[in-house]
């Protein structure tokens, strides 16, 4: 918009300067219809980016100018759109009837005439190179644009992906605690039970007997506690997003979707069986598939949970009593009382459903 404007201004400056010259000259008679002309000669050259079009209205041009020597002295303004146009050595022929003007124009005019068509030159030129430095900085402005939104896009992730490790880690140390407190303390307090039920079989003492009882239950007390709290580590230490996350920022193989819809807590055996499908089923495809694109979902229903692994590899030589992998991804959710379907029509796909009633851990 801006450069119109600005062409638009020179060929005003242009067309008022050579028109002073036009009426002031008396060696010319004054003619409005020649002036309507160069106007819309101009105008048409503008407007329009045909070659061959502004050839032929610069030939119309020549062809006024040669039986009208004072069009001669709008040349600055017609040259001034031919400049740099991609053929412009085409519209030499325009300068031809410049042999009458000569002839009948005094030096003076064809001197302010040359100054004029001088002038034309340095202006095209300079918009030109106005329109070139514009064009570059729009490049660099959208290439520094394009950069600052992928440094964002990028640090986005990064911070992602730094939560997503410390989560992981978190929940890392909190399985390794709780496994702790199962293997050491867990055994200490059942080797403590099982001593002091040892002790009350072999001492008669009646109140000694009733203290080994009351120290039983309260190791027993102990016991039950801190099986609890292993079970909460635990439950705390599957973040079955997280987990399935991280498997999917290993594959690499072919683009991949996701979608999490779990709102609920599947419980912990669920997550695992999860865990291990999804793992057996992107293998699989590396291993098997020549699928470009590849899709997980997780779905929740009111009464079940839904997992639909699909990708749009061809299938070749499918089998469903072969393969050791599928067996365990159905092993896995009839263990749950769950239906898996396999679907091999555009593409291979696993669609498994499987109910909520007693699946916490």
């Amino acid at each position: 918009m801006m450069q119109k404007v600005a062409v638009l201004t020179d060929k005003a400056v242009l067309f008022v300067s050579c028109l002073a010259i036009y009426v002031t000259q008396q060696s010319f008679v004054i003619n409005v219809a020649l002036v309507l002309i160069v106007l819309i000669i101009s105008s048409f050259l503008s407007y329009f980016d045909n070659e061959g079009i502004k050839t032929g209205l610069t030939l119309a041009f020549a062809v006024f100018a040669w039986f009208y020597p004072a069009l001669l002295l709008f040349l600055p303004l017609i040259a001034y759109d031919l400049l740099y146009q991609q053929y412009r050595y085409f519209n030499l022929p325009a300068v031809i009837p410049a042999i009458n003007f000569l002839q009948s124009a005094s030096l003076q005019v064809v001197v302010i005439t040359m100054v004029l068509l001088l002038l034309a030159v340095l202006i095209r030129l300079r918009m030109e190179l106005a329109a070139g430095l514009q064009v570059k900085y729009r490049h660099v402005s959208d290439g520094a644009r394009e950069m600052a939104l992928q440094l964002q896009k990028q640090n986005k992730e990064l911070i992602e992906k730094q939560d997503n490790e410390l989560t992981m880690a978190t929940l890392n140390e909190r399985n390794r605690i709780a496994r702790d407190i199962h293997d050491n303390v867990g055994h200490l307090l059942s080797s403590a039970i099982l001593q002091a039920g040892a002790l009350r079989t072999i001492i008669s003492d009646a109140k000694a007997k009733q203290h080994l009882e009351l120290l039983q239950a309260t190791l027993a007390q102990a016991m039950d506690s801190t099986r609890d709290s292993v079970h909460s580590l635990y439950e705390e230490a599957i973040d079955l997003r997280a987990q399935v996350e991280s498997l999917l920022q290993q594959f690499t193989f072919c683009e991949l979707s996701y979608e999490y819809c779990f709102v609920s807590d599947p419980g912990t055996k669920l997550k695992y069986a999860f865990v291990a499908i999804v793992k057996e089923a992107l293998s699989n495809i590396i291993k098997h598939s020549n699928a470009t694109r590849a899709e997980i979902i997780f779905r929740e229903h009111p009464a079940l949970y839904q997992l639909i692994i699909r990708d749009n590899g061809g299938v070749k030589n499918y089998d469903p009593d072969k393969g050791i992998g599928l067996k365990n991804m159905v092993d896995r959710v009839h263990a749950f009382n769950g239906n898996i379907n396999i679907i091999t029509e555009s593409g291979f796909e696993v669609f498994i459903s499987i109910p909520k009633g007693g699946l916490k851990a």
